[in-house]
């Protein structure tokens, strides 16, 4: 097991440097009914159902550095030219470098959304975080929770338990400071019971939080091979509705 916030810093010193942040594409996706990505390098946890994996394993070979300037000249680029109105940072964790992802989020438009797909570690560590964020009218926060409690979250991404915490004062953080945002959790490796207690925990929070994103998990040949490499069983036919709510 390992610390998130320790391997976060540690990550950030690779992928982190006078500002730029290293990424290694930019496209875009059908996700959320289209937005312009950019995926970035550098991650605090290792997942094994990642796709990205390939990219989380080697930050140091990965991508290349690119100024907040040049990042967010990019996405809206793609924006424009695919007419979209939706923008984001992917991949891997975008909050791991905290100065380029906010001067970013200050070079986008307001007439722009951008989504923030986060594990919450670090804004669940720092309060701050979540207030610095609040700034921005144009930004949505999409927490991706790894598993329904401590147990599950330790078991898919290799981190200590305490790290389930974080994600969910990164949701009380967020809360507290007004900024829109709502979980999304991988469910595949998660018997009923425990998403139904996840659920109680989520409404405590905010009672919107209750009713929270499934995430999928796309077996993908790489992360079918990890799974089975790592002898992970997951589950499959959960679906929105089938969701216990007791």
């Amino acid at each position: 097991m390992f610390n998130p916030i320790e391997l976060a810093e540690l990550t950030r010193n690779i992928v982190c440097k006078n500002n730029h942040r290293k990424y290694y594409r930019f496209r875009s996706s059908r996700f959320y009914g289209g937005i312009a990505t950019a995926d970035c390098v550098g991650c605090c946890l290792r997942c094994v159902f990642c796709w990205a994996w390939n990219v989380v394993a080697s930050p140091e070979v990965c991508g290349k550095f690119y100024s907040p300037q040049e990042a967010a000249g990019k996405l809206i680029a793609i924006a424009k030219s695919k007419k979209l109105r939706q923008l984001r940072i992917s991949g891997n964790e975008p909050t791991i470098c905290r100065e380029h992802l906010i001067k970013v989020l200050e070079l986008i438009p307001e007439d722009l959304i951008f989504i923030l797909e986060t594990n919450g570690i670090l804004i669940g560590s720092d309060m701050t975080y979540a207030e610095e964020l609040s700034r921005f009218s144009n930004l949505y926060v999409r927490v991706s929770l790894k598993g329904t409690c401590e147990e599950e979250f330790s078991r898919l991404t290799g981190a200590a338990p305490e790290g389930f915490q974080l994600q969910l004062k990164a949701l009380e953080n967020l809360t507290k400071c007004k900024v829109n945002a709502h979980p999304a959790c991988m469910i595949s490796f998660s018997p009923p019971e425990n998403i139904a207690a996840l659920r109680k925990k989520l409404s405590s929070i905010n009672p919107a939080f209750g009713d929270f994103e499934v995430e999928e998990l796309i077996l993908y040949p790489a992360v079918l091979e990890r799974l089975k490499k790592l002898k992970v069983d997951y589950m499959t036919g959960y679906k929105p509705e089938r969701i216990p709510t007791e």
